[in-house]
């Protein structure tokens, strides 16, 4: 239920290779900045596009055939940006960032240690940190997957954060991680303004709505999970 397997197709060895020896799909987020110095090389390679108005920072940075950084997009790195994948107008693609053939990080989206599996898209206003995106996952306009608890303050004596727990068929895992965004299976949707809070797993194929905020925890394959609203509609002049 909870193994790389069970939320992305591993067919292919140049994805698969992201989650050698993890039993648990968490475990690989922490390794992504290894396999960002392993794709680049530790130096900049740049075949595709970069438009004039985009920032390319001095980090290890690879650019694939037909990839394109379009103008005021800022890709500071360490990156891999995979053939034909796209960071759109006014991107910001932080450290440790591996966007796959395909994939796309979008207008005034943000992407910081996180990997997008080919075709993942987070195309509008989106914030994915600390992530993993499978094939062909869709974020919604607004969607963001916040990677950090609003009570994950700094213990004042190790200035460590606490790491996530997550309770799971009446079984308690200790993630081992301060920061987990979200694990998105192949092909999982959101809905515009959706909210993942840190450490959602979803399932492949699940569909989120609009607006939700989704809690951490598991959320099964092949589901829909929706937000229920009451609307009231009254006349203008008995308000």
């Amino acid at each position: 239920m909870l193994h790389p397997s069970d939320f992305f197709d591993l067919s292919d060895e140049s994805v698969a290779i992201f989650f050698v020896d993890c039993d648990l799909v968490w475990q690989a987020v922490p390794h992504i900045g290894r396999h960002v110095a392993r794709l680049t090389g530790a130096k900049q390679t740049i075949l595709g596009e970069i438009s004039p108005g985009a920032y390319i920072g001095d980090s290890p940075i690879y650019i694939g055939k037909n990839a394109r950084i379009e103008p005021g997009a800022y890709v500071h790195g360490p990156a891999y940006i995979g053939e034909g994948a796209v960071v759109r107008h006014g991107a910001f693609l932080r450290e440790n960032v591996i966007l796959m053939p395909g994939s796309v990080l979008g207008h005034a989206s943000e992407a910081k240690n996180s990997l997008f599996l080919p075709g993942a898209h987070a195309p509008h206003f989106n914030y994915v940190g600390d992530s993993i995106l499978g094939h062909r996952v869709n974020l919604g306009a607004g969607t963001k997957l916040s990677n950090l608890g609003i009570l994950s303050q700094k213990d004042p004596g190790s200035g460590k954060r606490p790491t996530i727990n997550l309770l799971i068929e009446s079984r308690e895992y200790d993630t081992g991680l301060a920061k987990l965004g979200a694990i998105l299976g192949d092909d999982v949707q959101t809905g515009c303004n959706a909210v993942l809070n840190p450490a959602c797993l979803v399932g492949s194929r699940t569909l989120i709505y609009a607006n939700l905020s989704l809690r951490k925890g598991y959320h099964p394959a092949d589901s829909v999970v929706k937000l229920r609203q009451t609307v009231r509609r009254i006349d203008k002049n008995n308000r």
